[in-house]
Order: C-alpha cells, then structure tokens, then sequence
C-alpha cells in the first residue's frame, strides 16, 4: 500500500512545497519544535483551499464532507513531508537536521 492512495494526486505536489517551506522556517529563530505544527497548519489551509475551489456545496453534508477532507489531507501531506525529511536527515547523519 502507498501512501498515493490515500493522498489525492492532486496535493501531493504539496510535499515538496512543505518542505522548502520547513528549510525556511528551520533557518529562522523558530524553535524545531514548532515546525510540525507550522507545516501541518499550512497543509491544513492549503488543501482547504483546494477543495473549497472543486466542490459544489449543496448543503450541510457536502460542507462537512469538505471539511473533512481538507482536515485529512492536510494532516497525511503534512506528516509525508515531515516523514521525507526525517528519511534524508537519517540516511545523511553528516547533516546537521535536527539541532536547534
């Protein structure tokens, strides 16, 4: 099982976007340990915006539906980004990534 099956295609290019995000923030004054919340807060609003712009809301059920799935995709694009990253930082212990 992939994770591309649960993630929709269409967001996956999010992942490569949250992680240059997160290099960025990681050069900042922002301690490391914000940065999982910071990166699921904009996967979060990111996909939210997705959907709002493919769907046809017709009532409650499509409302919730759609805040459902921003709320899941967010959290499953965020914690790829952030599993990614921690796959690099593993496999390259010459690299400074967790410290701060």
């Amino acid at each position: 099982m992939e994770f591309k099956e649960f993630i929709k295609p269409e967001l996956l290019i999010l992942i490569p976007v949250l992680n240059i995000i997160g290099t960025v923030i990681k050069k900042s004054k922002i301690p490391n340990k914000f940065i999982p919340i910071i990166l699921g807060s904009i996967s979060i609003i990111l996909s939210a915006v997705w959907v709002v712009a493919q769907c046809d809301f017709v009532g409650i059920k499509s409302a919730l539906t759609a805040v459902f799935t921003a709320l899941s995709q967010g959290i499953l694009i965020a914690g790829a980004s952030v599993y990614i990253h921690q796959v690099y930082c593993n496999s390259h212990k010459d690299k400074d990534c967790n410290n701060k």
